[in-house]
């Protein structure tokens, strides 16, 4: 049960990061958790491990968090806050991408101990990113995009636009998530493992997106009673 553990104690670390981010930054610490998230979430999926009986990479819940972040801000902040978020985690993508590979281009000292391992970590770096690039600028495009499609029709129908934040947060990150696990796994991993992983792979992320989608609902209603409490988070 250890990974289990883990991972269960990964989403209540991470999205408490999320919130004590914007109550102490305002929008910046939700800009600075997109950037570190995107970076971290390229590396830990590298690793590849078995949990809740099937396998599974990890980085999903640090993905997940993006998801809880422009959601916030859209909410919270309005669409143009959110699609700042998007376009600053899809730049954070391309400028790891553009500094691992020019690591690659230096010639290791004699004495050097640690290049080695890094050329094993990023020499994958290109195909992961881009399939978490493409990945996270589609899905995440969707996501904001179908937030505000679920607000307007829930506040036309109910006629109260605070109303269904559950049904807006989940019904756009759900939708948005698979688009992005397809996306991902596919560019990043065909042909390095074989089908059967592969479909394993789709179907243990996506179980995590919707534990981890289902769980931020609750942050998500915490961030909105902050803002309301306090109009001028970080400043």
């Amino acid at each position: 049960m250890k990974n289990e553990l883990l991972l269960i104690g990964s989403v209540v670390l991470i999205y408490t990061a999320v919130i004590l981010a914007y109550r102490v930054f305002g929008k910046s610490g939700l800009y600075t958790m997109t950037a570190v998230a995107t970076v971290l979430a390229n590396i830990e999926v590298l690793m590849l491990v078995d949990a809740f009986g099937i396998q599974q990479t990890l980085g999903n819940v640090l993905f997940a968090s993006t998801f809880l972040i422009t959601d916030i801000l859209s909410e919270n902040e309005g669409k143009e806050s959110a699609s700042k978020a998007v376009w600053l985690g899809v730049f954070t993508s391309l400028i790891m991408l553009l500094f691992t590979q020019y690591w690659m281009l230096y010639k290791p000292s004699a004495s050097d101990w640690a290049a080695e391992h890094i050329r094993a970590i990023f020499s994958t770096t290109p195909r992961l990113l881009l399939g978490s690039f493409l990945g996270y600028a589609v899905s995440q495009r969707l996501d904001v995009w179908l937030y505000h499609k679920w607000w307007d029709f829930t506040t036309k129908k109910s006629g109260n636009s605070e109303r269904f934040l559950w049904l807006r947060n989940n019904a756009s990150t759900l939708v948005s998530q698979v688009i992005n696990t397809l996306i991902f796994t596919i560019v990043a991993f065909a042909g390095w493992y074989d089908a059967k992983t592969l479909v394993s792979i789709i179907i243990s992320s996506y179980v995590v997106f919707i534990f981890t989608s289902l769980l931020d609902t609750l942050f998500l209603y915490l961030a909105r009673r902050m803002k309301k409490r306090n109009t001028n988070l970080g400043e």
